[in-house]
């Protein structure tokens, strides 16, 4: 009998990490906790660089964007995983998961290049400090962020067109808490060798090109850091590329970790859990990152949160 295409009835039905019921509500709860760690731990940051003028800077102005896009990031799989939870429905529409899967996309690229860009500007910074200025201008960061934001778009549109032209024949079950390219993929009756070639020749061009900006721009800094006579200067240097480093092998280890412990164990249940490090886990941790090891971005908070309780204080004694 020949498949039908049913997509416009189909329904997927997202696993999750566990069946057990008794599990459900410790699952929601964790999950929860981390989202609202997460906007609220991004939205601060960028409400600090916002308020304090002396944030206005380029590394600050790419810190902003990844704290937004952070936050877009998250939004796109947990709440939804929260919604079927408490719900105590597993299913997503056909064109929720296309959806969810077109912004997923979008958000993972834009991190990935975001770290590319926020590597470059440290270069600049470190290796070329008296030209900082002039290199690093408005205009400048204006165009990359586009150009991150353009690349990223069109990247996602591609793949979400290539998994369109593909056939589901019925309902089908997805080992996953969202819509993953890979793991939609691999439910179709079509012939998938096409949306393979285009998914991992993308996968490892729009990966190897920022990832080799970002070690090249390191292999820089730390060449003109070894060439600084005193510990001191090191030790500054350092600092103002310590907590962009942190962020990016928390970023990379992970992904790369995703990947290997789903090769290693064949199993699309660890890839789920291994994936909660990079799509919840480390947009949770980058802002603890940049606001414990930059005084700058603490003075910055201290100011926000004192005059956010100055205002309420205020608006107290006025009732």
């Amino acid at each position: 009998m020949e498949p039908r295409n049913n997509t416009h009835l189909l329904e997927f039905v997202l696993l999750g990490f566990s069946q057990d019921p008794d599990l459900q509500p410790v699952i929601y709860s964790l999950f929860l906790s981390m989202y609202l760690i997460t906007v609220a731990g991004n939205m601060l940051i960028i409400l600090a660089i916002i308020s304090d003028a002396n944030l206005h800077t380029p590394m600050y102005f790419f810190l902003s964007n990844l704290s937004f896009v952070d936050i877009c990031f998250t939004s796109t799989t947990v709440p939804k995983m929260l919604v079927n939870i408490q719900t105590k429905r597993k299913t997503i529409q056909y064109a929720d998961c296309i959806t969810q899967m077109y912004f997923f996309l979008i958000f993972v690229e834009l991190d990935n290049f975001l770290l590319a860009v926020m590597a470059y500007d440290r270069y600049v910074a470190i290796c070329h400090p008296l030209h900082y200025t002039s290199i690093m201008s408005r205009r400048l960061c204006k165009f990359l962020v586009l150009v991150s934001w353009i690349v990223s778009v069109l990247h996602a549109l591609l793949q979400s067109m290539m998994v369109l032209r593909l056939s589901f024949c019925t309902d089908s079950e997805i080992p996953h808490f969202f819509c993953e390219l890979n793991q939609v993929a691999q439910l179709t009756c079509s012939d998938t060798f096409l949306n393979d070639v285009v998914m991992y020749f993308a996968l490892v061009l729009l990966a190897t090109v920022p990832l080799s900006g970002i070690l090249y721009s390191y292999s820089k800094i730390v060449s003109s850091i070894r060439a600084i006579s005193t510990a001191q200067g090191k030790y500054k240097a350092f600092s103002t590329c310590a907590s962009h480093l942190s962020v990016v092998s928390l970023f990379y280890c992970t992904g790369l970790g995703v990947y290997l412990s789903s090769a290693a164990s064949h199993s699309s249940q660890a890839s789920a859990t291994a994936s909660v490090m990079y799509t919840v886990v480390t947009p949770m941790l980058n802002p603890f990152i940049y606001s414990l090891r930059n005084k700058d971005v603490k003075r910055a908070l201290k100011r926000l949160l004192n005059t956010r309780r100055i205002v309420l204080l205020g608006s107290v004694r006025s009732t």
